[in-house]
């Protein structure tokens, strides 16, 4: 149910949340996850909104796929982006060995606690060794329904004990950051950088 609260929210305002998100400089973040990749280096775009990150990671030469859970979101990503975005629901990924790096950015902390470790598991077993997932969450304790939404909220201390859930996984990098967005700085949130072991 939350899952489909959250993709009914997305739906209902695809356009406004594309304008909000397509065109925030993010290149500081994108970076610090291409440097980290081979350089023709396949990435999934898991949860990509606006199709923004997606623009970013095709005008730098890397194979993208791109998927989302909204079905209005693909649409609008689908024309940003050029390529056609895949409509998927997180828990429904099933690649095996594909990606090298997994970029989940503001996405998969739409997922209760209780979903969580399935769907980081599968990202997982898409990556190819030795790969890295870059995701986000707000920073905080916080979990359940914020303006429309379900969110599940981290700090350093929640995301490591999550992570003991979890195999073949390790925490690279960690930094906190403000919300790019407009009149939203004092948001913020917490960036991690995982990699396949």
């Amino acid at each position: 149910m939350k899952q489909n609260q959250t993709i009914d929210y997305y739906n209902k305002n695809a356009g406004n949340f594309a304008a909000e998100t397509a065109y925030v400089n993010f290149v500081q973040n994108q970076k610090r996850f291409t440097d980290k990749l081979p350089i023709d280096a396949a990435i999934l775009d898991f949860g990509c909104g606006s199709g923004r990150d997606t623009k970013y990671f095709i005008s730098q030469g890397y194979q993208v796929d791109a998927a989302d859970g909204s079905v209005e979101l693909c649409k609008l990503a689908s024309l940003h982006t050029g390529i056609k975005v895949k409509h998927m629901l997180f828990h429904e990924l099933s690649e095996a060995d594909k990606y090298d790096g997994i970029w989940a950015c503001s996405s998969i902390l739409h997922l209760p606690p209780n979903e969580l470790p399935d769907v980081m598991r599968k990202m997982i077993t898409a990556l190819k060794q030795n790969g890295i997932i870059y995701t986000s969450f707000k920073y905080g304790t916080f979990a359940g329904e914020r303006n429309g939404r379900y969110f599940t909220d981290m700090t350093e201390e929640t995301f490591e004990e999550f992570l003991k859930q979890i195999k073949n996984i390790k925490i690279e990098e960690q930094w906190i950051t403000s919300d790019v967005r407009p009149k939203r700085s004092e948001e913020k949130w917490l960036n991690l950088i995982l990699r396949k072991e």
